[in-house]
């Protein structure tokens, strides 16, 4: 009867991990095609945030709507679910992106921002693809990505009030922190070395030469 009882247990667990799994993709899956959209669409990088309001639901769309962006961000949480410590990525990554903020308000300069922004997607695709990782160098890859991404995000924004600056970046960290847990949880549910998760670093390679290309030109 114990037996019978536990094995209905572990199934309706199994069942609940499931469909929330499901979320996840069709989640990640509905912004990747809103970022390909937005791309394709040629939404201006340049906002006008002039309430506190806009500048939170900015803070939100950001990370989306650039799709070079977007994929180094889901493939960072893919990664980190792989390997011990994981979550050390995805706080280098989200420390790196305040930082990368900072050093674009306080008016300094990083060189070649969308080139290395589209290097850092193409890398982690590949990291994505191979069989094992290392955490030194992941950790490295998420603090690059976070850096430029960061700076990146903080053009559109320069001369903004305070108070719209905070709850910009408030927005910010909130879609890059949802974006990597649940890519994190597909990942854990897939497993890294997934024929899916593979496939996924082959798209993210693919979409990074594509920007690479387009910056470089």
């Amino acid at each position: 009867m114990f037996k019978i009882a536990l094995s209905k247990s572990l199934d309706a667990r199994d069942f609940t991990e499931s469909k929330l799994e499901s979320r996840h993709i069709r989640a990640i899956a509905a912004l990747v095609l809103i970022s390909l959209l937005s791309s394709l669409s040629g939404t201006p990088d340049d906002h006008t945030i002039s309430n506190c309001w806009e500048g939170f639901v900015w803070g939100l769309a950001d990370p989306v709507i650039s799709l070079n962006c977007l994929i180094s961000i889901v493939a960072i949480g893919l990664l980190s679910a792989g390997v011990a410590r994981g979550g050390v990525m995805a706080a280098c990554f989200g420390l790196a992106a305040l930082f990368g903020i900072g050093i674009h308000l306080l008016q300094l300069n990083l060189p070649s921002v969308e080139i290395i922004i589209a290097i850092s997607a193409i890398a982690s695709g590949t990291m994505l693809v191979m069989p094992q990782h290392n955490l030194l160098i992941l950790a490295l890859l998420s603090v690059i990505a976070g850096l430029f991404q960061g700076y990146a995000h903080t053009e559109s924004i320069i001369g903004t009030e305070v108070m719209s600056l905070l709850t910009y970046i408030l927005g910010i960290t909130l879609t890059q922190f949802a974006v990597v847990m649940s890519a994190r949880k597909i990942s854990s549910g897939l497993g890294s070395l997934s024929k899916k998760i593979r496939i996924a670093g082959f798209a993210f390679c693919a979409i990074g030469i594509a920007f690479l290309s387009n910056s470089i030109i």
